[in-house]
């Protein structure tokens, strides 16, 4: 067959037998392939909206949403937010002001660094 065929995902022409998306190795088949990808940790279905990349929205279901014991471990390392008001910085270990008994990061852990509202005062301005 000589008749030249369009692919109707990456659009670019072939004959009869490249016109499979695997024949041609086509670049855009996860557009049309409407395939549920599941998750290789918890094994449930993982729904991706036509145009998504199935790699990229499995990789942010394990990343948020996915309940196996590998992927919240991973999740919970950094848990201990920072209390200094605009600061979204999260700590691996807890880090609390001797004088208010807060949490904070590393870069907010010194009492004149988070406006500290503790009884004892701060020592010098290096913190």
């Amino acid at each position: 067959d000589f008749l030249p065929l369009k692919c109707d995902a990456c659009e670019q022409i072939f004959c009869t037998d490249h016109i499979a998306y695997a024949q041609h190795d086509c670049t855009s088949a996860y557009k049309k392939d409407v395939q549920v990808p599941v998750c290789p940790l918890c094994n449930t279905p993982v729904p991706v909206r036509r145009g998504e990349m199935p790699d990229v929205v499995v990789g942010e279901h394990i990343d948020r949403d996915c309940k196996s014991d590998p992927a919240q471990r991973k999740r919970k390392i950094f848990t201990n937010k920072c209390l200094k008001p605009g600061c979204k910085q999260k700590e691996m270990m807890k880090v609390i002001c001797d004088q208010c008994h807060k949490n904070y990061c590393l870069k907010h852990r010194h009492p004149l660094d988070h406006d500290c509202s503790g009884a004892g005062r701060p020592l010098s301005a290096a913190g």
